[in-house]
């Protein structure tokens, strides 16, 4: 195909109202190159490097990331089960290397917006184009008094996984039968909004298959529901013998939510007691997750608003407070009521892997355009969530996203959740949740291929 012919097509596609905008072909660049810069090396910002490079191999793409290896969030509470080694959850980047795609292992400590340069730890300044920010988030560890980042190998978050997470397992393992596993939840939004109850019913799993059934988890919670509560909550009594919300069940998950003590608001790191308006508690094991904000960079380039989240603009992904940066994954808010104060807006999208990929395929596309001088391509964004309860067991949510009179719309058609029931009323067999947990495992490896590969 002729350059004259390449160029109106990608014009065409960018153009078209299509999801598929991300489908055009690779141009070869006669000008000198753009130079994209990438900050974080997670699901949201190796998929943007990778896409990058893809669909323009003459844009000159850096990712700078400080691990050599990247440990996925997602099913990692399978690994504090057991039924999950944590090498399926890790790779490398020597997928992007073969790409094209810079990869350099640093840490990112400064941003130069005027200049458009990043400073790293080592010592080196670079110059960008146009960068994506993806550094995921911070946690906020003095929002809870007696708590400190000093006591979480005692007390862990296992909110990113690797380490922590083995932490975190070797508790559960050592925890007696009869004993209280305590899980601390963070007022929303939070990274991965069903993760705490994933990992309430994955320690309930362990418990129940490994002779410790007297145990109890309970789940402080500081909101006062929660993403997939009506499939949890069937699950939890279906396998764990969940009666009702509330403390002092005989169940073996107890979910206690903010109105009702819920709300933790101060640790004794040395006995392991929370106390909230309502509840003295001592755990055995104590997991407390810690409140986030965007990610310390997104800060310290004045990205992050007073909520500590960073705004975006709906069609391109680009920062609401610099044309030049795109800002995904979950140091970002999209939605109407973080980017507008709509008090009747009834969605956010969630912070996940699926969304952060689906924004950064988003923003590579509108990066391409830009620099090609073509329309930007009309964005679509969609997430896929799975979560698995016992072996064999799984549910999911899948969500689509528009944009719509320059405001991020949510799209009832196609959008949905696992069914409670089948629509007879009958129970749900057996195979749908087998299927799912199936599938959770499919989606994690395509997804892994498709950000690193």
């Amino acid at each position: 195909m002729s350059q004259f012919n390449r160029r109106e097509f990608i014009k065409t596609l960018a153009a078209a109202s299509s999801a598929s905008a991300l489908a055009f072909p690779s141009i070869a660049r006669a000008a000198a190159k753009a130079r994209v810069i990438v900050i974080g090396g997670g699901y949201g910002g190796a998929t943007a490097a990778k896409y990058v490079k893809l669909l323009d191999p003459g844009i000159d793409v850096t990712l700078i990331e400080p691990n050599k290896t990247y440990t996925s969030c997602p099913l990692s509470n399978e690994v504090i089960s057991g039924y999950r080694d944590i090498k399926t959850l890790q790779i490398g980047y020597d997928g992007l290397k073969k790409r094209g795609v810079n990869v350099l292992q640093d840490l990112v400590v400064g941003v130069d917006r005027a200049k458009k340069t990043v400073t790293l730890q080592g010592g080196k300044t670079l110059q960008y184009d146009a960068m994506v920010m993806s550094p995921g988030v911070e946690f906020h560890y003095n929002t809870l008094e007696g708590y400190s980042e000093a006591v979480i190998n005692d007390i862990p978050h296992a909110w990113k996984a690797g380490e922590q997470t083995l932490i975190l397992k070797k508790q559960l393992e050592a925890m007696p039968d009869g004993g209280k596993f305590v899980i601390v939840v963070p007022k929303g939004p939070f990274r991965c909004p069903p993760g705490p109850y994933e990992r309430a019913s994955q320690v309930a799993s362990y418990l129940k298959h490994h002779g410790k059934a007297k145990s109890k988890i309970i789940i402080l919670d500081a909101n006062d529901s929660h993403s997939k509560k009506g499939l949890f909550q069937q699950a939890w009594k279906a396998l764990y013998g969940f009666e009702k919300e509330g403390l002092g069940t005989s169940g073996m998950i107890e979910w206690v939510k903010a109105s009702e003590g819920g709300n933790v608001n101060k640790l004794d790191a040395a006995t392991k007691t929370v106390h909230s308006d309502f509840v003295d508690l001592k755990a055995d094991v104590l997991n407390i997750i810690p409140p986030h904000k965007a990610g310390k960079i997104a800060v310290t380039a004045d990205l992050a608003k007073a909520d500590g989240w960073c705004k975006v603009v709906p069609m391109t992904m680009a920062s609401a407070e610099d044309e030049a940066i795109y800002t995904i994954g979950d140091s970002c808010v999209a939605g109407e009521m973080a980017l507008y104060g709509n008090p009747n807006a009834n969605f956010d999208m969630p912070k996940s892997a699926h969304i952060a990929m689906t924004q950064a395929k988003v923003a590579a596309a509108a990066i391409v355009a830009k620099v090609n001088g073509l329309p930007t391509p009309t964005p679509y964004y969609a997430n896929t969530c799975y979560s698995i309860v016992d072996e064999g067991y799984g549910f999911s949510v899948a969500h689509q996203y528009r944009v719509v009179d320059g405001t991020f719309k949510y799209i009832k058609e196609g959008s949905g959740i696992s069914p409670m029931a089948m629509p007879d009323k009958s129970p749900v067999p057996p195979i749908y949740r087998k299927l799912e947990a199936e599938y959770a495992d499919g989606w994690l490896r395509n997804v892994m291929a498709d950000a690193f590969g």
